[in-house]
């Protein structure tokens, strides 16, 4: 299928929701280019659902406007409005098969002949072989896609997601993920995506909006947000961050020198969300696949220029794919490092003294007024 459905920008201009004294979105602006495909990110409570909800009619705004193209839908009911949502439930009519099921928003609006727009539906989401089936004989990802079918056979402008793949089990929810981003990629329609998983909105998202206490955090590209996180609660809740609080001994124009308990470090000035100032205080980031981690024996293999910080392991936990070590050092008491299992020193084990080291390159700085803690607890329900 390649029908592009024509529409335009989704804004949001100053919309912002109270519940009474409550605010769940504070004023927001926000522009979702069209064909894109978005995702609201964050934890329960931050917002991102009543941010939707907003844009699909299910909520008013308190103040502001929801645009769709050069349309003012703000204060059109969700019928009336060119968008679809699927929810986490499917929402699936369990005495109708899986044509019928599809064919239902083209039934309503009394059209009689439905085969070749099903058939068409069917072969997006590959499920041309189950059209005769009810809901229950179908596994939980191929209901999902019964539930995308029949929200994009009415050619809606905008497709609504609300934490779609909660319900699946973590390998479907993967494979889900590509069909999800197949099928978008395919109909060219916009895609708004509400999820509190990282992964999930890194995999499928071409934009990230990182929401937090009703505020978008952090826009842009998945790995932008990845690599050049703005605030702790972005580097802590796109993945695991290590942060070293370090005073400025030097703020040059390419290259910021910090001090960490007597262990000097290098920062790229053009990574850094703060301006530094000498005799300031700054956040040294990095994240844990970046850094080497050598037994202490061995650092004199260690190249000349990297960043190199000593400590002791703590513990370690082997995952397969990698070993995660947490290491005691005197510039930061818990210090995580990913190192794949390629050739595993058998002297990396808890007790062993180290040097972790790392490509100045890959080291990030935040202003060190904000939370060092921010956004390290995660949750399993959206909001």
């Amino acid at each position: 299928m390649t029908d592009k459905t024509e529409g335009g920008d989704v804004r949001l201009a100053g919309i912002s929701k109270h519940y009474g004294s409550f605010t769940a979105v504070h004023p927001l602006d926000l522009t979702i280019p069209q064909g894109s495909f978005f995702a609201l990110l964050g934890a329960s409570g931050c917002g991102k659902t009543t941010t939707l909800r907003m844009i699909a009619g299910l909520e008013e705004p308190s103040t502001g406007t929801v645009s769709l193209g050069d349309r003012e839908v703000t204060h059109l009911p969700p019928y009336k409005r060119p968008v679809n949502t699927v929810f986490q439930s499917y929402a699936l009519f369990p005495h109708l098969d899986v044509s019928e099921n599809i064919a239902f928003g083209l039934r309503r609006r009394g059209i009689k002949s439905v085969k070749k727009q099903v058939d068409d539906m069917l072969e997006l989401v590959q499920l041309g072989q189950f059209a005769g089936r009810k809901p229950h004989q179908l596994s939980g990802g191929q209901q999902q896609r019964v539930a995308v079918a029949r929200a994009l056979i009415n050619h809606p402008q905008v497709l609504l997601l609300d934490e779609p793949l909660g319900a699946l089990d973590l390998k479907l929810r993967r494979q889900m993920q590509l069909e999800l981003k197949r099928i978008q990629t395919e109909v060219g329609i916009t895609f708004v995506h509400v999820t509190h998983d990282q992964e999930e909105a890194m995999t499928m998202a071409d934009t990230v909006a990182v929401m937090n206490g009703g505020r978008v955090e952090q826009l842009g590209a998945p790995a932008d947000l990845y690599e050049n996180p703005k605030t702790t609660f972005v580097a802590n809740f796109l993945g695991t961050s290590n942060l070293i609080e370090a005073e400025v001994l030097e703020a040059g124009a390419s290259d910021v020198v910090v001090s960490s308990a007597g262990t000097k470090l290098r920062v790229p000035a053009a990574r850094c969300s703060t301006t530094p100032r000498t005799g300031g205080k700054l956040l040294v980031g990095v994240r844990p696949e970046k850094i080497s981690l050598v037994h202490a024996d061995a650092a004199d293999t260690v190249e000349a220029g990297r960043n190199k910080v000593a400590g002791k392991i703590a513990a370690t936990s082997f995952i397969g794919v990698s070993t995660q070590f947490v290491i005691d050092s005197p510039v930061c008491p818990e210090l995580e490092v990913y190192v794949q299992n390629i050739e595993r020193d058998a002297r990396l084990v808890p007790g062993a003294d180290v040097i972790l080291h790392w490509n100045p390159d890959h080291t990030f700085g935040l202003d060190a007024a904000q939370d060092i803690d921010a956004g390290i607890e995660t949750v399993e329900e959206g909001a």
